[in-house]
């Protein structure tokens, strides 16, 4: 694997980006790795994905949602391997419909299933798919070694796949999404099955690869914190429904609010729950979790004052007071009610 500032021509544009942080891109032009226009994809039982309208932008980009929200169904839509019934996908400038032999060329992709030939080894596994991809044979094994390597695989790379462990195998299914040095990969639960340290490498791995090697990465979890953490744009999906889609800056990271620990006073056992009613009856929106109140949908100052207002009138006590940061999995929660409350509307 070769480092590069930017990727090979996608869709007849290039890309080139300067990173300032895990979560600031500055772009001198930013054409969408993949974009959606009123995207509809319906089954016999079921509408998959409802009125897509997106615009995916270079970087690590998060595809979050529940089971059944509509993400495998994209991601199938994006590889070529089914045809919208109604709207249009590009990606990469490209139809998938259309250009689907061509586009997966230039895409790598690391299914959720470990459905790996146990009696394969992991070099001719790799190799294989390098190979598949328009790669020569010569050049084929080089990249094959070379991104077992990157993965950490380099001294097991002559392991047969049935030998290795979860976290092995999540490793191969990574290193032949690489191989063939592609503009662009989509990762379906890579970090499923992994321990807290594995999950830690793998998640490191991924990083290197857009960073160092400027190759584009959509990453499907459900686990919002490896979202968080590594992803500098997120698309949340419910029911099919496109419910947020942003920079992580923009979603998260920024004020969630006021939360404030309250003491549990024995001559005053009901002070926190007094907190806690003052608060609503003000309209707050109140998150309460034992004697942990968040409180949030004012500006901060205006929270503040709520927040020791109510303090001093319940006769409670503070332990601790402050802003609270606003996680992806309070913006996901949100929006998943809002958007549930527009479906019954």
């Amino acid at each position: 694997m070769r480092e590069r500032n930017q990727p090979e021509d996608g869709g007849g544009s290039s890309v080139r980006r300067i990173r300032t942080n895990q979560h600031e891109c500055h772009t001198e032009t930013v054409p969408a790795i993949i974009e959606t226009s009123g995207l509809v994809m319906e089954f016999p039982s079921t509408r998959a994905l409802d009125a897509l309208d997106l615009s995916v932008p270079p970087g690590v980009t998060g595809l979050v949602g529940a089971n059944g929200a509509g993400k495998t169904t994209l991601i199938s839509l994006a590889l070529g391997l089914l045809k919208p019934t109604s709207g249009s996908i590009t990606v990469l400038g490209l139809d998938p419909s259309v250009n689907g032999p061509e586009l997966r060329a230039r895409i790598g992709y690391g299914p959720e299933r470990n459905v790996l030939p146990d009696d394969m080894r992991a070099y001719d596994f790799v190799r294989h798919f390098a190979q598949i991809k328009g790669l020569p044979r010569d050049e084929a094994r080089s990249r094959a070694s070379d991104s077992l390597y990157l993965v950490g695989l380099g001294e097991e790379r002559f392991r047969a796949l049935g030998t290795m462990s979860t976290g092995q195998r999540q490793r191969v299914k990574l290193a032949q999404a690489i191989a063939a040095d592609p503009a662009f990969i989509v990762l379906d639960e890579p970090t499923d099955g992994l321990d807290p340290v594995q999950r830690d490498e793998m998640l490191a791995i991924i990083v290197d690869v857009n960073r160092k090697f400027g190759i584009d990465v959509m990453l499907s979890s459900h686990v919002l914190e490896e979202v968080e953490r590594i992803c500098d744009h997120v698309v949340a999906l419910d029911a099919g429904r496109l419910v947020a889609h942003g920079s992580m800056a923009e979603l998260a990271g920024a004020s969630g609010g006021v939360e404030v620990e309250l003491v549990d006073l024995a001559d005053r056992p009901q002070s926190v729950d007094a907190v806690e009613t003052a608060l609503l009856q003000g309209g707050f929106e109140v998150r309460r979790v034992d004697f942990t109140i968040g409180v949030s949908g004012r500006d901060d100052a205006e929270l503040f004052d709520a927040v020791t207002a109510a303090v001093a009138t319940a006769g409670a006590r503070i332990r601790r007071l402050g802003s609270r940061r606003r996680t992806l999995d309070d913006v996901f929660t949100a929006d998943i009610a809002s958007s549930a409350r527009g479906r019954q509307s």
